[in-house]
């Protein structure tokens, strides 16, 4: 498949809340979801919502505009449930394991349990498209936070520079947050799910003198 990873994310003509493109991501959704990502034209899609090509143009430049918004609402769905399994959770050690937990549990949920779905996925991690790496760059970012967090309370070492320590830690997840590697890890999560919890947080314990 070939899209490009220069395409504006969302490359939407019209307003976002603009029913009919409401209706095309729908449509675009479940034919995606019954005939797959890479099968699947602006021309299939005309047809089965029932609209022209040029029409459907209107509203997205691309098909790749069209599954970037269909990925970042997948996206957005297992944001949701790590914001939502955070609140409440105070002490940063127990919000690094249930951002680990939520986040590895709900990626290998959502992406695994449609296969045809999952070739979009697969698609927007192979092309870097925008919406998976502003995905990624949020996440980093909430590693840092929790990070901070736990170096101002004493229980995370301070001796490493934070970017490098958050840097590090977000690499562990990232097999996690890449649909193409997902599949494979999802034997070993199962057999062990905090074993790279109990690693991360024993690598940030403060050094006793």
């Amino acid at each position: 498949m070939s899209t490009s990873s220069s395409a504006a994310f969302d490359a939407g003509r019209g307003p976002a809340e603009h029913d009919v493109r409401t209706q095309i991501i729908e449509a675009a959704t479940a034919h995606f979801s019954h005939y797959g990502y890479d099968k699947t034209t602006v021309s299939d899609l005309a047809k089965a919502i029932g609209f022209s090509k040029a029409y459907i143009y209107k509203f997205f430049a691309s098909k790749q505009a069209i599954g970037e918004v269909i990925c970042t609402n997948c996206l957005a769905q297992i944001e949701g449930e790590v914001h939502a399994a955070l609140e409440g959770v105070q002490a940063p050690p127990d919000r690094l394991r249930v951002l680990f937990t939520v986040i590895v549990e709900a990626s290998l949920r959502l992406f695994l349990q449609d296969r045809r779905l999952y070739e979009i996925a697969v698609a927007a991690a192979t092309d870097q498209w925008s919406s998976t790496q502003a995905y990624k760059g949020r996440i980093r970012q909430l590693i840092e936070e929790i990070l901070k967090e736990g170096r101002a309370s004493g229980v995370f070492e301070r001796a490493t520079p934070l970017e490098a320590t958050s840097h590090a830690v977000y690499q562990v997840l990232v097999p996690y947050l890449n649909p193409v590697t997902l599949p494979h890890l999802s034997a070993l999560h199962a057999e062990s799910p905090t074993a790279l919890q109990d690693l991360v947080l024993r690598s940030l314990a403060p050094q006793r003198k």
